[in-house]
């Protein structure tokens, strides 16, 4: 650590993953951390879900309950945290447990969180002096014998009148309940408002149908039973009526209104009893001009609903009749609209099973006021309860704070592998394809990672991954830093372990390229001519192979006209020919390297092979490795919904430790079932082996003649030749001249 600064706090600093960070080491460090620059901060924000720590820690964190934790919320935490305790450097330790001695009583705060402490362990029936992270959290347990506990909810136990307790139950059956801090059952100040409006509305509306029951009630205690036998026939009546008004207006239509012999006849032959649903599509009754419905004469299958109408209705109204006109009928339906209308007006439902005479006895009672009381007695304890609450605050922050700050000012816990630390975001191990990638992280919406994960400079694997056991499905993202990269495509499977070891079944759904290694990178480009040339002769074989049976169908169709055709001798010269000059082609070409190459050494040639991989391959390797260099995990973390402030570089040496490949040792085994070489294969590598030597050799003995090259002989000392006498030298060229 490096101190940097002249004023104001003295910050510590350090360099973690390439990038310089402030470090938190010290309890005084997270007290000023309201001081620090926030241009500073590694985080500006982060989710409080799908993260590795207490989602009950970032929730009481998350103040404003937006689900993201912001900059000045940890800043709040942080002095609200290192106020209340006395050794402020506790908080870097991690633990679950807290010494009671350690709250600081010398300001309210810390006053409040002792005496709810001591009261937790107290309502616990435990006699210690440190309280653990699980005892208080299990607000069940603290509460459980407690009549009031502050919450505004209360149960049968809250009241010490047993006529108070059936009346809780009572409100909570027809009302409805709320969870008491204890985890009963119980209910509100809104509940017992509801109850009692509910029973002095049912009440009104009963005592509203005696005031005219004469007119609300036509058939006495029978009139909701007529209204639902005449409701249940009315439609099929005013049928009947329409079919007699028809045959009124023509006669010519009385066969087609009434049931036909057709329909009758294409049923006869069947059991009748079974056929009510046919039956009951006939009219009422046989329709005539008279329009009157005789009671005696209605369809079988409506006879029951018809029976229950004139025994409530007509047998009251029309006590002698045989028939009733339509007239008659609408008026039996005219004497229901009070009921109806009294109908409509109904409240109170929620009490109605209660029955009136219950419902005024307990508007009697009047115990609505006892009710609030115990209420307004449980909400005094408001202040002491939350208190309560604040002791489970101090105990999850006095855990996981630390963890939060090491995720979240600096990422000493995603860069702290070797000590066996995970950043917070990280879910679990994704293996596939011999490896395992050891970072993983979950999507929490694959619409965010559309194109910001391609900026990351990582080889990324996003995948779907199906847990049966758990019956849960979830998107990750795996980050791949080692290894071969051709056969990771979407479609192949592979195994995620989660961070608590459960295992779900990993299905490859996106792949995000980027170099993955300098060594990668250095085959890539030969990778790329082989497919190529792979891709090239399957096309071709394809092509040949779709000829060879086109002409094939083409020769079956002709016939044994054009079963065979006669050899063409030109056609033969031609191939010759062209072979003949490929060969020179060939030749010619290696005469032009020979001649470029002639009078190189040895290692003259190594420099020359590496000097054309280097120009094949060096372009990919150096885009690889500054590629590689500057990968940054910060765009996929933006995408998850962090708000990243800084590089989160992931180079060369740090990427090694998040991809393990599987690694056999050297063994010499016998495989029955492996591939033989052929022997045409083996004859070929023994050719080109002699050919490579057969080069050498006469590269080195000067004998390259026969393919063309010579090579300049060596230059060597010689002694100098006295120089000739200048009438000698003028003489000999007259003498050519002569001859």
């Amino acid at each position: 650590m490096a101190k940097k600064q002249t004023t104001g706090y003295p910050w510590k600093y350090c360099s973690l993953g390439g990038v310089v960070r402030v470090g938190i080491t010290s309890g005084e460090d997270i007290a000023h951390l309201g001081e620090l620059d926030q241009k500073l901060w590694t985080v500006l924000s982060c989710p409080t879900k799908d993260l590795a720590l207490d989602e009950r820690t970032l929730q009481l964190i998350d103040t404003d309950g937006d689900g993201k934790i912001r900059v000045a919320e940890i800043v709040a935490a942080a002095q609200w945290l290192t106020a209340v305790l006395k050794d402020k450097d506790d908080i870097l330790k991690g633990e679950s447990v807290l010494r009671l001695d350690q709250i600081n009583t010398e300001n309210e705060a810390g006053q409040k969180l002792y005496k709810s402490a001591k009261q937790i362990l107290s309502n616990l029936g435990l006699e210690k002096e440190d309280l653990t992270v699980d005892e208080a959290s299990d607000s069940v347990a603290i509460f459980a014998k407690t009549q009031s506990n502050g919450d505004g909810v209360i149960t049968q136990a809250s009241a010490d009148d047993e006529a108070l307790k059936p009346l809780i139950a009572t409100i909570g059956e027809k009302i409805g309940t709320a969870v008491d801090r204890s985890g009963e059952p119980g209910i509100t100040a809104e509940h017992i408002e509801a109850f009692y409006t509910a029973l002095a509305d049912y009440a009104a509306w009963q005592a509203a149908g005696e005031a005219d029951k004469a007119a609300v009630f036509p058939y006495g205690d029978n009139t909701a039973a007529a209204l639902a036998a005449c409701d249940a026939v009315k439609d099929k009546v005013a049928d009947y009526f329409m079919r007699c008004k028809l045959i009124r207006f023509d006669d010519a239509v009385s066969a087609a209104v009434d049931v036909s012999a057709d329909r009758l006849g294409a049923i006869s032959d069947k059991n009748l009893a079974t056929q009510s649903e046919e039956i009951s599509s006939y009219p009422l009754a046989r329709p005539a001009k008279e329009g009157l419905l005789p009671f005696d004469a209605i369809n079988p299958a409506w006879q029951p609903a018809f029976d229950a109408v004139k025994s409530l209705v007509l047998d009251v109204d029309f006590p002698k009749a045989e028939s009733i006109t339509e007239a008659q009928w609408n008026g039996v339906l005219a004497k229901f609209g009070a009921y109806t209308a009294w109908l409509g007006a109904k409240k109170g439902d929620a009490v109605e099973a209660l029955g009136l005479d219950e419902v005024k006895a307990l508007l009697k009672a009047d115990r609505k006021a006892d009710l609030l009381a115990l209420v307004d007695a449980d909400k005094a304890l408001e202040e002491e309860a939350n208190s309560i609450d604040d002791v489970k605050k101090l105990l999850l922050c006095y855990r996981d704070f630390a963890k939060l700050l090491r995720n979240y000012v600096i990422f000493t816990d995603f860069y702290g592998r070797k000590q066996g630390t995970r950043g917070i975001f990280e879910t679990g191990k994704l293996y596939i394809d011999e490896r395992c990638c050891d970072l993983c992280i979950k999507v929490s919406d694959m619409g965010a990672h559309g194109d910001m994960p391609k900026l990351s400079g990582m080889f990324l694997l996003y995948c779907k991954c199906t847990s049966k056991t758990k019956a849960a499905t979830m998107d990750i993202v795996a980050v791949m830093t080692d290894g071969k990269t051709q056969d990771l495509r979407p479609g192949k499977n592979g195994l995620f372990y989660d961070l608590d070891g459960g295992d779900w079944d990993a299905v490859i759904t996106k792949v995000v390229e980027n170099p993955i290694s300098v060594k990668d990178a250095f085959w890539a480009p030969y990778r790329k001519v082989a497919r190529f040339v792979s891709d090239k002769i399957d096309k071709n074989a394809a092509d040949k192979d779709a000829a060879a049976l086109s002409k094939l169908q083409t020769t079956a169709d002709a016939g044994p006209a054009g079963a065979k055709q006669p050899f063409d001798i030109s056609k033969f010269a031609g191939i010759g020919a062209a072979i003949g000059l490929a060969l020179a082609g060939i030749a010619g070409a290696i005469g032009l390297i020979g001649s470029a190459v002639k009078g190189m050494s040895w290692w003259q040639w190594l420099v020359l092979i590496a000097a054309v991989m280097l120009i094949i391959s060096g372009p990919s390797c150096f885009i690889a490795w500054r590629k590689l260099r500057k990968r940054n995990l910060g765009p996929v973390l933006n995408a998850n919904g962090w708000a990243i402030n800084s590089q989160v570089l992931v180079n060369i040496l740090f990427g090694k430790q998040l991809t393990t490949v599987a690694k056999y040792p050297k063994l010499k085994l016998e495989d029955p079932y492996a591939q033989r070489t052929p022997w045409w294969r083996k004859c070929l590598r023994w050719l080109i082996a002699l050919l490579i030597v057969a080069f050498g050799v006469c590269y080195f003995t000067d004998n390259l003649k026969w393919m063309g090259i010579e090579r300049k002989p060596k230059v060597e000392a010689v002694e100098e030749a006295p120089a000739a006498e200048p009438a000698e030298v003028a003489e000999a060229p007259v003498a050519e001249n002569a001859e």
